[in-house]
């Protein structure tokens, strides 16, 4: 849903804040729908997780190998009246052997430039809550009432 005009009506440094503050306009039965948090100040945050080498490279891709091949396999086998077995293990050894190659090219390929695993996440430092022009000051005095909120800086 988007507002027409929004205004803002509180920025606070987590989205707890942000999220009692909505919470709180909903308890004094303010129209909510009127609301939205956006988070603002996005931080690209990168967690390393591990060395990268060439044996974790074959490993996950070997892993990842075996279950599309798994998952192959029990597909052809709902088809097949003979050698489900059979099916199932070659379609898996075909998987691992066809990803561990194109794993292992692909991270050849990148010649040492990223050797380490990662996992990344973006996060906001800033929350705004942000309410329709019609209502915000009908939110700002309800706000005002919030335990320990702060001085209305619009009155």
């Amino acid at each position: 849903m988007r507002l027409e005009f929004p205004q803002s009506l509180a920025v606070y440094d987590d989205y707890a804040q942000a999220q009692k503050t909505v919470d709180f306009l909903s308890d004094e039965h303010f129209p909510v729908e009127n609301c939205m948090i956006v988070g603002t100040d996005l931080k690209r945050i990168e967690r390393i997780t591990g060395r990268l080498t060439t044996g974790r490279v074959a490993a996950g891709a070997a892993a990842s190998g075996a279950w599309f091949g798994l998952f192959i396999g029990v597909v052809l086998s709902l088809f097949s009246t003979e050698g489900t077995l059979g099916i199932i293990v070659s379609t898996m050894l075909f998987g691992i052997a066809f990803f561990v190659i194109w794993g292992l090219l692909g991270y050849a390929m990148t010649r040492g430039q990223r050797d380490f695993q990662s996992v990344t996440s973006v996060v906001a430092t800033r929350y705004e809550v942000l309410v329709e022009h019609k209502v915000a000051a009908q939110a700002r005095e309800i706000l005002a009432r919030l335990p320990g909120a702060l001085p209305n800086p619009f009155e």
